[in-house]
């Protein structure tokens, strides 16, 4: 360790000037700010002491390179993480041979919000066809009153691999915009 009296003291002199008549000279958040002038006098520099070292900031990793990607294929990437709070409601829809079933649930806390089905009494008794077009259009319309219920007026909807939006499925996202859902 070197004896304080081998090292000169350092003065450092802040001083800030705002002038009444400040105007920025661009719109940035930081053009606001007083301009700041720091003066250093009688800065010692030991030859055993690299001082410049001390004041370089190390930028943090934010993103994995290549490499570390293909050590740990199984992470979730940025989307897959922050997709589920930037689209929390997502809509799921199934046909079977006999019936159709739709439901609104939250990404979250996988909570259903909305259920529709073909299945359920009151449209087995009424409906002549549970896996025609008109029954994908009253479901649509239900999802969506039963939506605007639980108070969600924006849903997401993810089509699997290879699956094309048309036929009954096109007919039931149609009728759910239609009654005033948004999709993200």
């Amino acid at each position: 360790m070197a004896s304080s009296s081998s090292l000169a003291p350092l003065s450092f002199s802040l001083s800030s000037e705002l002038l009444p008549s400040h105007k920025p000279n661009s719109l940035s958040w930081s053009s606001s700010f007083p301009q700041l002038r720091i003066s250093a006098s009688s800065i010692p520099c030991p030859s055993n002491l690299s001082f410049h070292k001390k004041f370089v900031v190390e930028a943090a990793w934010t993103r994995r390179s290549r490499s570390e990607a293909a050590k740990k294929p199984n992470r979730k990437s940025w989307k897959q993480r922050t997709d589920m709070y930037l689209r929390p409601f997502l809509l799921n829809v199934f046909f079977s041979k006999r019936f159709i079933h739709a439901k609104v649930m939250h990404r979250g806390t996988s909570k259903v919000i909305s259920v529709a089905t073909t299945n359920s009494r009151d449209l087995r008794n009424t409906l002549p066809s549970l896996t025609d077009n008109d029954a994908a259009r009253v479901i649509g319309k239900l999802i969506a009153e039963r939506s605007k219920e639980a108070d969600v007026y924006a849903i997401a909807y993810e089509p699997g691999k290879n699956e094309r939006i048309e036929g009954r499925l096109g007919i039931i996202l149609d009728t759910i915009q239609q009654n005033g859902i948004i999709f993200v």
